[in-house]
């Protein structure tokens, strides 16, 4: 085991997040927690005073470190469309590069958020409020209808954990040929969400806005000449 002096609280939560991920907030243990990080029950709670306390500095973790990735995205001198395609395939590389992410974040959505304390709630919140940001610069430039920016982050989000969370699911399909699932990649998937939410997003021309623009085009007075 390893020495107290050597031993990290990011060593032990990457340890909870494989635990958690597999086993959920209930079923997960701390003992075998200590035993993935190659620690001692009193190392860990040396850090962390309890299974809950590690459970919450974990997902603080990822919602920060989530919201750190995106929210440079949300300031930049960029259109609001360019953001979201960006914020997009952000999110798709932050969860690959937390592979463990969709399990806990879908095992926490159905316990209702049971785990998640003001601090937590805090972290997750940077997250919807810079995509907030930039669905709220679009809609005061004109190039995004309006919405309210929590359904867009919802919209924008949720596909991305469903399709991330759902490989082992597509990885059966695919081995029994039940569905033509091994050409959707990664990076089809993310290119064809980008593009579903920037035409779902876009502004579209009203009827009665096209229309008066057809009328107006059809009094505008012809620079060619008459034909005899």
């Amino acid at each position: 085991m390893a020495r107290l002096a050597t031993v990290s609280p990011e060593q032990i939560l990457s340890a909870a997040a494989l635990e958690f991920a597999e086993r959920g907030y209930a079923g997960a243990r701390v003992d075998r927690i200590a035993r993935r990080a190659g620690v001692n029950k009193a190392m860990l709670y040396y850090h962390f005073v309890s299974k809950q306390a590690l459970y919450r500095a974990l997902l603080r973790q990822i919602f920060s470190r989530a919201a750190d990735r995106i929210q440079p995205i949300a300031t930049a001198s960029l259109p609001a469309d360019a953001k979201i395609d960006q914020v997009i395939a952000t999110m798709a590389g932050f969860i690959e590069d937390h592979a463990f992410f969709p399990a806990i974040m879908m095992r926490e959505v159905a316990e209702g958020g049971a785990h998640l304390d003001p601090d937590t709630l805090k972290a997750l919140a940077r997250i919807p409020s810079a995509v907030g940001t930039i669905v709220q610069q679009g809609i005061a430039d004109g190039s995004v209808r309006p919405m309210h920016p929590i359904a867009a982050y919802f919209t924008m989000f949720a596909p991305i954990v469903m399709y991330l969370a759902g490989e082992p699911i597509r990885k059966e399909l695919a081995a029994h040929h039940l569905a033509n699932v091994a050409s959707l990649t990664p990076e089809v998937f993310v290119a064809q969400l980008q593009q579903t939410i920037r035409l779902g997003f876009a502004v579209r021309e009203t009827p009665r806005r096209a229309r008066r623009g057809r009328i107006r085009s059809h009094n505008r007075p012809s620079t060619g000449r008459k034909r005899l």
